[in-house]
């Protein structure tokens, strides 16, 4: 299914402030906040499946084998 260029700049803009929360927190001492890893993680994550979603960047195999097992047979 194709984005409109409105739902694109929607995604782009989400997209781009979870990469700035991530070099922000980047910038800050791990143990000064909880669970840092997990955070950057999530962040992490929900880049890439944005970057997808916008067409940058490729599933990786275990998300294109989630899709299939979702789709019905």
């Amino acid at each position: 299914m194709n984005l409109t260029p409105v739902e694109r700049e929607r995604i782009t803009d989400s997209m781009l402030k979870i990469q700035s929360a991530r070099a922000s927190l980047g910038e800050v001492d791990d143990e000064k906040y909880p669970n840092a890893e997990e955070i950057d993680s999530c962040l992490q994550s929900a880049d890439h499946h944005l970057k997808v979603a916008l067409g940058y960047a490729q599933p990786t195999s275990a998300e294109v084998e989630d899709q299939e097992e979702d789709e019905p047979a």
